[in-house]
């Protein structure tokens, strides 16, 4: 893939103001709130505070249990207001990740949550990615793979193996990206509650 000029949307995505402290953990309650509603089976009152939550941005909600990963399920685009794409992806985190059974109720209480809200994706080359601050998605047909940006700091990674696991995420060869896969990047805005811990 050729390199993107300097001036080129890639090669720097415009990042938002981050959320406030306030912000922060009412999206992280409303995470849990939804956690909760599901296993109770009852309905969610939604009711953000903030006007920025309710404006479209894509997000992934993250669940650890005792530092063990338990479930991330996400939005890649901004497809619905922030306040109701945490609380969806939380519940889906929880019941809906086919690579572990359902949270239990009594797992529920224990879980801690981390949230990635995203920018918007563009596409960047692949000697622009930096590892720990871009998040991937490669595309090639009807695969696709999506990292988001903490990964690579969690493994280690550089931006060469980032760009290499997130084809494999996809079901490619590592060097899709050389073979015509689209390559796009994203940053995101990180943040947990007190507690979570990864690979306790």
């Amino acid at each position: 893939m050729s390199p993107q000029p300097e001036d080129s949307p890639a090669a720097e995505t415009a990042e938002p103001p981050p959320y406030s402290p306030q912000e922060r953990a009412e999206l992280l309650r409303l995470a849990h709130e939804a956690i909760e509603s599901a296993v109770a089976g009852r309905k969610l009152e939604l009711t953000p505070t903030s006007q920025r939550l309710l404006e479209p941005r894509g997000a992934f909600t993250t669940l650890h249990l005792e530092g063990v990963l338990r479930g991330c399920v996400g939005y890649v685009y901004p497809v619905k207001p922030l306040y109701r794409t945490v609380a969806e992806t939380a519940a889906a985190a929880a019941f809906n990740d086919t690579r572990f059974l359902p949270v239990t109720a009594e797992e529920a209480s224990r879980l801690k949550v981390e949230i990635s809200v995203l920018s918007p994706l563009l596409p960047i080359a692949a000697e622009d990615i930096e590892a720990g601050r871009h998040g991937l998605v490669v595309t090639l047909g009807s695969r696709r793979g999506l990292l988001l940006p903490q990964v690579a700091v969690e493994f280690g990674w550089d931006a060469r193996t980032f760009l290499e696991e997130t084809c494999h995420k996809a079901g490619l060869p590592p060097d899709a990206w050389e073979r015509g896969a689209i390559i796009e990047a994203f940053t995101a805005e990180v943040f947990h509650e007190e507690g979570f811990v990864v690979g306790g």
